[in-house]
This record gives structure tokens, C-alpha cells and sequence, in this order.
């Protein structure tokens, strides 16, 4: 039917065409290099509306999200997206047309594309300032979500809170295929990471997947190399995988990603510097984390774990150093 209604000689019919692409793309992930030609332009048309009114608005976060169903490594020409998607982005940048959740959406598709498509780099960090966007969105979905907001009533959420908690949780899945261990960050990135604490901050009593999310979020920033070390201390990262460490409720998966963060943010601190106003910072920040953990009981907290260090080996397949509490307290 897409193909039959593509191929029309006469006037096509616009919205029906659009309905089709979108059911196509939601229910089948396995879409067709020959349909993803026309569904993928289709629907990028269909998310350029501009009209700002609620109907409008649902009609765009419901192309976006379709798009968003296009697999990550289906190859897909740049002609036939970018300057439209771009253009929704900037165009939201100014205007703050979209929902939070239609903004992520965009954001999900164009950095999906990421994958196949490297080239991307440029336009994603420096012209449409991807970590600026994703910081300052994480900010403002912060204060729309009432995170004390009791048990009983959070299952009646209103439509909008729903949507807000969706986006942004949402937001993980574009920085988790952004950030990768080749990818190296710009001082933006900086500001991002500061956000992604205060997310946990807001979530960790409330939502504990929401903190294994962010935890592994930390983990790849620190892997990557995005954020200088001295960065990572101010914005408050080892305070929080510290305090992560001590929750009662803490899942091996936490703490996988938290001992991970403080393992590779150790090493870097170990990394002599050749030049002499490098190195002297770098034992000044080595001795600030230090005091650190001394301060939160660090050396308590992994001693405390030595059953739960081998279930996160055996369930994860990673093997920490063989005396795991003596290396990361000695370290």
C-alpha cells in the first residue's frame, strides 16, 4: 500500500501515506531498504510541520517517534533527512515549538544515524550543540516531575508528567550511542555531566533503574576520555557514585558501573604528567579524591562487598583485579 500510494501519477494522498509509514515503522523492525527511501522522507516532512497547535504537535511527536524506530545501522542517504531534521532542531532551538518528548525524539533519530554515519560529528557537536541541548533539557525536565509525589498518585500521573518522565529517561538512548570509546567530548560535555548528577539526585529514592541508567552514563564519560578529571571531581561524580555505593537497595548493575567509574577515574589520576604545572595538579586532584573516599568510607564500603563483587563478575563477565577491596582502596 506505502509503494502503491508513493507511485500514484495523480495526487497522492498525503495523510493516508503518512499513516501507513508510521504503522509500518512501529510494528515491523526489520523495515525494508526500499520502503525506508519513502517512509523516512515522508515522515521527516510530516515532523517540519510547523503549526503551532496541540493536534499539530501530537501529529509531529508521532512521526518522530516512528523515526525513531528506524534501526541504527540501516544505511541511510543524507539527503534524504538531514537539512529537514536539522531544521526541526534549530528551528525548535529558537522557537520551543515541540513537547519535551517530540524534542528527544528528533534528537533520538539524528544521533542514531551516528552509528553508520560518522561524518555526523560535526553537525550533532558543534552546529547543533548536542550536549548544550541534552543539559539543558535534563534541567528542565527535572523541575516539571514530582519526584516525591506518593505511590498512589503516581500511578494516576497527568498525561504531560507521563511524557516528561519519558523523555527524560529517553534521553539515555542518544547519549548512550553518542558517547563510545573512541569518542572524545567538547567543554560542553562538562556542563552535561554536572546534569546527570543532579538527575540522580532527583531519581535515586524514586526510581532505581533511572539511577543504573546514569551510573553506566558516568562510567563511559570517564572510559571515553570526554571530561578531564579535575571536571569529573567538581561536577560531583565521585560524590555520587560514593553515595550510590551506600544505597540498601543497590543492584549489581550499579554497582558494576559505579566501581567501573571509580576504577577508570583512578587510573587517570595514576597517569604522571611530563609537564611539571600538569603533574603537580594532577597529585593535587589525586589527593582531593583521596580525601574523598577517606571521607565517605570507601574503604568500608568495597570491603563490605566481596560477595556481591563476585556476582557482578559472574553475571557481567568482568573481572576485576584478584584482591578487588586491596586494589581500589590502595589505589
Amino acid at each position: 500500500m506505502i509503494a502503491e500510494e508513493e507511485n500514484k501519477k495523480d495526487e497522492k494522498n498525503e495523510k493516508l501515506l503518512v499513516d501507513l509509514c508510521e504503522y509500518y515503522l512501529l510494528l515491523d523492525n526489520r523495515s525494508s531498504s526500499e520502503l525506508i527511501l519513502i517512509c523516512v522522507p515522508c515522515l521527516v516532512k510530516a515532523a517540519s510541520n510547523k503549526e503551532n497547535s496541540e493536534e499539530v504537535q501530537k501529529e509531529v511527536e508521532i512521526a518522530l517517534l516512528a523515526l525513531s524506530f528506524v534501526g541504527i545501522w540501516k544505511k541511510i542517504d543524507r539527503e534524504l533527512y538531514l537539512n529537514e531534521i536539522t531544521e526541526i532542531i534549530k528551528y525548535h532551538q529558537k522557537h520551543r515549538n515541540l513537547t519535551h518528548l517530540a524534542y528527544l525524539l528528533a534528537w533520538q533519530f539524528l544521533v542514531s544515524r551516528f552509528c553508520c554515519e560518522r561524518s555526523l560529528e560535526y553537525v550533532i557537536t558543534y552546529e547543533l550543540h548536542f550536549a548544550r541541548e541534552a543539559t539543558r533539557e535534563l534541567n528542565e525536565l527535572i523541575k516539571c516531575v514530582d519526584w516525591k509525589r506518593k505511590q498512589e498518585e503516581k500511578e494516576e500521573k497527568e498525561e504531560k508528567e507521563a511524557k516528561d518522565i519519558l523523555a527524560l529517561m529517553g534521553w539515555f538512548e542518544p547519549l548512550e550511542y553518542f558517547l563510545d570509546p573512541y569518542k572524545i567530548g567538547d567543554k560542553e560535555f562538562v556542563g552535561l555531566v554536572g546534569s546527570i548528577v543532579q538527575v540522580l539526585r532527583a531519581t535515586k529514592e524514586n526510581n532505581g533503574d533511572a539511577n543504573c541508567v546514569y551510573t553506566y552514563f558516568l562510567r563511559k564519560i570517564v572510559e571515553n576520555g570526554a571530561v578531564k578529571a579535575d571536571d569529573l571531581l567538581k561536577s560531583g561524580t565521585v560524590d555520587i557514585a560514593l553515595e550510590e555505593l551506600q544505597q540498601a537497595t543497590l543492584n549489581n548493575e550499579t554497582v558494576l558501573h559505579c566501581l567501573l567509574f571509580l576504577l577508570n577515574l583512578s587510573w587517570r589520576l595514576e597517569k604522571k604528567e611530563k609537564d611539571e604545572k600538569e603533574e603537580t595538579k594532577r597529585k593535587e586532584m589525586k589527593r582531593k579524591a583521596l580525601e574523598k573516599t577517606e571521607e565517605e568510607g570507601f574503604e568500608d564500603i568495597i570491603e563490605s562487598f566481596p560477595e556481591i563483587l563476585v556476582e557482578v563478575q559472574f553475571q557481567f563477565g568482568f573481572r576485576f583485579p584478584f584482591i578487588a577491596s586491596d586494589y581500589f582502596v590502595n589505589t
